[in-house]
């Protein structure tokens, strides 16, 4: 079980950004992989229907890689760095239904000008909507 206060806007984005890097290099990867099936690249005018296809992939591949560190460590490589780390309301690991959960509302949170986040600001316990949503919560570990 972890216990910690939970983190400010400042340090989600600030790992959120880390996590972007990495994200680039893992869809720039995918789309690598796309290319040397399809022959060129995944545009509407040349791809048709199958375009659809290659973005629900890209939106797989963020997915998989939040998902899969989130069950696995709690933490993200960004989250590493600002030393966050994503539990359920009651300090224990997420399972993977939960930390999927948690994805959807985060990419609900996030897509409107983060407004779910910055919710954070005028929550009681500090949690963004996303975290509310889900029953977790990104805690800052202390140093150690």
């Amino acid at each position: 079980m972890i216990s910690g206060t939970s983190a400010g806007f400042g340090r989600r984005f600030a790992s959120l950004i880390y996590d972007g890097f990495l994200l680039v290099a893992l869809l720039m990867i995918y789309t690598g992989i796309v290319m040397i099936f399809t022959r060129h690249a995944m545009l509407p005018e040349n791809s048709g229907g199958w375009v659809y296809l290659y973005r629900a992939g890209l939106v797989g591949v963020i997915a998989a890689y939040y998902v899969l560190n989130w069950v696995r460590s709690g933490q993200t490589l960004g989250m590493r760095a600002w030393r966050l780390r994503a539990v359920t309301d009651t300090g224990k690991p997420l399972d993977v239904a939960t930390a999927g959960m948690r994805f959807v509302y985060g990419f609900l949170a996030w897509a409107p000008a983060a407004l779910g986040v910055l919710w954070l600001y005028i929550d009681p316990e500090h949690l963004a909507i996303h975290d509310r949503l889900s029953k977790t919560r990104v805690v800052l570990l202390s140093r150690s």
